[in-house]
């Protein structure tokens, strides 16, 4: 078997148990198109499909610029598509750059050939991941959401999103998980009660809970004397219980440039999310209390930021 340094590139679609409730026996007229329409935007930037299986895409480039032109070029013909019965496929990309051996089928065997599909599942639809294998080498702009620890895989893959005007840029955190462990975190919350909820729910993700403050000056000093990776800040903090959480953030984005944010807010409060933001999209993110609760997200989060990506809350992003 002949070893060949390639790009991969796999897809599927999000929620395709959803659209087959939907369209019932439709639904194999819509893959029958939605086949047609990747396969020309890869055969046309120079790749080739190896297979195609019920939703699933996987084709292969010499270069990693024809993936990504093939990437962007698909995810605009999808959206721009009126498909059967108003039905809105989102479809989910990812990409990576190795070496891999073919089988003497037409086909590719090799772990990087298990990375980029694995890569591809961590996306959610519309979004295109890449390896950053792929990252080092193409001139588009991306978005680093730090590393990631992918099923099966020794070593952490450090993802990126590609970022394009024909693309959305915001999304929920990557539907891999859990990210790497080893995260220290600071908490800030005036009820003792929600601070002792929150730092029990870490320890049980693996997650270092290295200091606790009912006040944004005790949070100060806390960051200070600890250096953690992550601070968790409730927005109404002591004394007036108004935007003090907010100002500390900044405090300390400004203080202590290597602490990543992640501000909770009881009720969603897209300026407070836009004023911390504002300055850099980076380690930095805002949540709903409520995501809380589902630990492997707000893990997923923390960590994100920790590796200086942006984490917000879907409810924001909708």
């Amino acid at each position: 078997m002949r070893a060949q340094k390639l790009t991969f590139f796999f897809s599927d679609v999000e929620g395709s148990t959803r659209l087959v409730r939907e369209l019932g026996d439709h639904y194999g007229d819509l893959l029958v198109e939605l086949r047609s329409v990747l396969r020309a935007e890869v055969e046309q930037a120079g790749g080739r499909v190896v297979d195609m299986r019920a939703d699933e895409v996987f084709a292969v480039f010499q270069s990693p610029r024809e993936a990504v032109a093939a990437a962007l070029a698909a995810q605009r013909a999808v959206a721009g598509r009126s498909w059967l019965n108003d039905a809105e496929p989102r479809v989910r990309m990812g990409l990576h750059t190795g070496v891999a051996r073919e089988d003497g089928r037409n086909d590719y065997v090799g772990i990087e050939v298990h990375r980029a599909a694995r890569i591809a599942n961590a996306a959610h639809g519309g979004q295109v991941l890449v390896s950053s294998a792929t990252a080092d080498v193409v001139d588009e702009e991306l978005r680093d959401l730090g590393e990631y620890e992918l099923d099966g895989l020794d070593e952490p893959e450090r993802i990126f999103q590609l970022l394009h005007e024909c693309l959305d840029a915001e999304f929920p955190v990557l539907r891999s998980g859990p990210p790497r462990r080893g995260l220290s975190v600071a908490l800030a919350d005036d009820s003792v009660i929600v601070r002792e909820g929150i730092a029990r729910l870490l320890t049980e993700a693996g997650i270092e809970v290295v200091s606790q403050a009912g006040t944004p000056a005790d949070l100060l000093r806390n960051i200070e004397e600890n250096e953690p990776d992550v601070a968790v800040v409730d927005i109404r903090m002591p004394p007036s219980g108004s935007d003090e959480g907010l100002r500390a953030a900044k405090t300390i984005r400004s203080r202590f440039p290597g602490v990543g944010v992640v501000l909770l807010s009881q009720a969603l409060e897209p300026a407070y999310a836009a004023e911390l933001i504002a300055d850099s999209p980076t380690s930095v993110g805002y949540l709903l209390k409520d995501r809380v609760s589902d630990l492997d997200e707000f893990a997923a989060a923390l960590h994100r930021v920790a590796e200086g990506g942006l984490a917000l809350d879907p409810a924001l992003v909708s």
